[in-house]
């Protein structure tokens, strides 16, 4: 009974915290401005978006964001750099051969779209020309007219009447006719100031007062073995000496990528909040489980819709031989909130994900003017069950519980993970196996899906088209066959695409994050260089049924580090006992992998010094986990045929070995490992052929 007291204690205490919050926003808003409905002002270099809570100064015709004023505070962004913006849209783009060259995204042409007392949408937009000059881009930090990106974009903003906040979208075009062009990286970034925003917030639980800018500007930072991972040696405040910051600590997956943001220091007062908010992720790329950046030290908040973090540059999006591309980027909330002085840092982000669930219950927006943003009628669903068949693990087909179900454009059994052109629509299935996959665009896609608790991936045989207004029930049940030959003799690991459950060391005490001693342990800085500590001349040796995973197994097969900028490549062992081997049968190894990077993966099955290996897996991802903190990058599933005689009554060795031993981060990551035994038709075949062969050679000794 007195936990149902507390329960309900704490749950009154949050709502009356949040009708503080409110109630603060609403009376100090009302002083500072009593006009509630949304103004424009248009001058001739700035526009500024009113409506009566927030203002928003954008310059005129460039689309920048100099100013955001809230609550009496007359800017929230930083304005000291030579730009003059605090909030923007850019890229990296490149062409084949080329380096990757940066571009901010200022337009040269301004446009009202919309203009009432409820709302206000504006236009910022360029088109792309062959005889571009570069005297229209002199407000941005490298463009030229030989660093003109070749797209079409169009920038906009929206304030609605009375939500503390605004809205952005960016609608890119390449027309058939432009040059060809790789699209490397874009983003929507504010960097907020560094006098007042110092406390960050990404998740419920991944929360943390902030270094300053010039705590990773040496001497006071010491640069790692990367730019990004800085140890504060002498930072402003003390509290934080001894850590490090790399802002690939705090990226997350595209699911998880909600609400996260900004909340100024304890000796404000007010207290505010300043929080990207994205209901959907339709519009990022690679799939729900692809992981993007969202804040770092700056302060720094962004939304990230494509990169090439944790997937590699070769994966990125090219568009060759002008072909046409439009996608709509956004829209993104900036949500601000405030409360007063000394109420709970995390009482804000509390406030802000109310606002998302608010946000979601409103997507798809009604109120979005392009007409490159389909409406919620000119949208489709699609609905369906998926079933889970393995005889191995039931006579029956089971439900897929919680099976990732998704839509993307066509391609390949798994190609979701790298697709970057299109938009993608996931959900999770039910207890049943019953999916809804809402808000669909029009079009044509590819259903794939993947189940926890199983390897490989789905792919639906017919291609599915969705049209406006759509409700498509799939008739029959989908059914995946996961890859299985035989009964598991034994395995390693569990099969969720993730390094997760394996051993992860404890962090050097000199490169501590306090952030992820309890929880997301593998977000460390230099947990790689800790498996030379633990296995210094000799490599990891996995014995089954005396090993556990869980202690036993290194999260990652990196490289064993010699001496200063010394490396050499690893192999590491399972040990087995095979009572009998079935002669003339083929067995399955099947290597989940859960990330690599500039790996070589070579299997020998009880002789490590035969020079040909019995498997070799070449050309492996680059997508760099290890180094970005990272637990999985993208999923890869090796099937091995294991001859009979490759392996030997008794005790069996096979050798894992990632040759490529150049620098640290050269590594693999496993998801899951398994042994299976033959088919059983195999098995009966093989039995035959054997007592065939004993037949025969009775006639002859006759």
């Amino acid at each position: 009974m007195s936990s149902v007291k507390v329960s309900c204690t704490c749950t009154l205490r949050y709502l009356l915290l949040l009708i503080l919050i409110n109630n603060y926003v609403c009376d100090a808003s009302a002083l500072s401005n009593p006009e509630d409905r949304v103004q424009l002002h248009v001058q001739d270099d700035h526009v500024v978006m009113d409506n009566g809570l927030v203002q928003v100064n954008i310059s005129n015709p460039f689309g920048l964001v100099t100013g955001v004023q809230y609550n009496g505070i007359d800017n929230l962004l930083e304005n000291m750099n030579k730009f003059n913006h605090g909030g923007y849209w850019d890229l990296s783009w490149s062409q084949r051969g080329n380096k990757g060259t940066y571009f901010l995204m200022n337009g040269t042409s301004f446009k009202v779209i919309v203009q009432n007392e409820t709302q206000v949408e504006i236009s910022f937009s360029r088109t792309w020309n062959s005889s571009a000059s570069s005297s229209s881009s002199h407000h941005s930090d490298s463009n030229n007219s030989t660093d003109w990106v070749p797209l079409n974009f169009d920038i906009r903003y929206v304030m609605l009447k009375g939500l503390s906040g605004f809205y952005t979208y960016g609608i890119y075009e390449h027309e058939n006719g432009m040059p060809d062009f790789n699209l490397n990286t874009t983003r929507v970034a504010f960097k907020l100031r560094k006098d007042k925003f110092q406390y960050m917030a990404i998740s419920k639980t991944r929360q943390r007062r902030m270094p300053l800018p010039e705590d990773r500007v040496p001497p006071r930072g010491e640069v790692l073995q990367f730019k990004e991972a800085t140890l504060l040696v002498d930072p402003v405040v003390p509290e934080l000496k001894g850590q490090v910051d790399d802002k690939y600590m705090y990226a997350q997956n595209n699911e998880d990528i909600k609400v996260h943001g900004w909340v100024s220091s304890e000796a404000s007062d007010p207290l505010v909040g300043f929080w990207h908010i994205t209901p959907s992720d339709e519009y990022r790329s690679g799939g729900p489980l692809r992981q993007e950046l969202t804040s770092h030290v700056g302060p720094h908040s962004l939304t990230v819709f494509l990169s090439s973090h944790y997937m590699g540059q070769a994966k990125l999006p090219m568009f060759g031989n002008g072909e046409p591309w439009k996608k709509v980027y956004g829209p993104v909330f900036l949500y601000l909130n405030s409360a007063p002085h000394g109420t709970n840092d995390s009482a804000l982000w509390d406030d802000a994900n109310e606002q998302l669930q608010q946000e979601a219950q409103k997507w798809p927006y009604s109120f979005i003017a392009s007409t490159d943003y389909p409406k919620s009628d000119q949208r489709g669903t699609v609905n369906g069950r998926i079933l889970v068949r393995d005889r191995f693990v039931s006579k029956e087909d089971i439900p897929a519980v919680d099976a990732y179900v998704g839509l993307a454009l066509p391609g390949e059994v798994g190609s979701w993970q790298t697709e970057c052109k299109g938009y993608q629509f996931w959900t999770r299935a039910g207890p049943d196996g019953s999916f809804t996959i809402k808000n669909v665009h029009s079009g044509d896609y590819n259903l794939y899906a993947w189940v926890p608790g199983f390897i490989g991936d789905y792919k639906y045989g017919n291609l599915i088209t969705v049209k406006a207004g759509d409700s498509i029930e799939l008739d029959d049940d989908l059914v995946y066959d996961p890859p299985r030959n035989g009964t598991t003799l034994w395995e390693i690991g569990i099969p969720d695409r993730t390094a997760a459950e394996f051993f992860i060391p404890d962090v050097d005490p000199k490169y501590v994050n306090p952030l992820y001693l309890k929880q997301d342990r593998y977000r460390q800085y230099g947990l790689w260089e800790q498996y030379s500590v633990l296995y210094p001349s000799t490599d990891l040796v996995y014995t089954v049924n005396s090993s556990t995973y869980q202690k036993d197994w290194f999260y990652a097969q990196v490289t064993r580090k010699l001496g200063e900028k010394k490396y050499n490549s690893t192999t590491w062992q399972i040990k087995f006992n095979q009572d009998s081997v079935d002669q003339g049968t083929i067995y399955k190894l099947r290597v989940a992998l859960a990330s690599t990077h500039g790996a070589e993966l070579q299997i020998r099955f009880n002789n490590l010094g035969t020079e040909i290996p019995h498997f070799t897996a070449r050309g492996l991802n680059k997508d760099n986990a290890i180094a970005r903190h990272g637990i999985h990058g993208l999923y890869l599933l090796i099937n091995v045929d294991v001859k009979s005689d490759w392996l030997k009554d008794g005790e069996n060795t096979i050798f894992l070995s990632q040759v490529r031993g150049k620098g640290p981060w050269e590594s693999i990551m496993y998801d899951y490992i398994r042994l299976e035994a033959p088919a059983e038709d195999e098995r009966k075949n093989a039995e035959a052929r054997l007592s065939g062969d004993l037949t025969q050679t009775r006639t002859n000794s006759f």
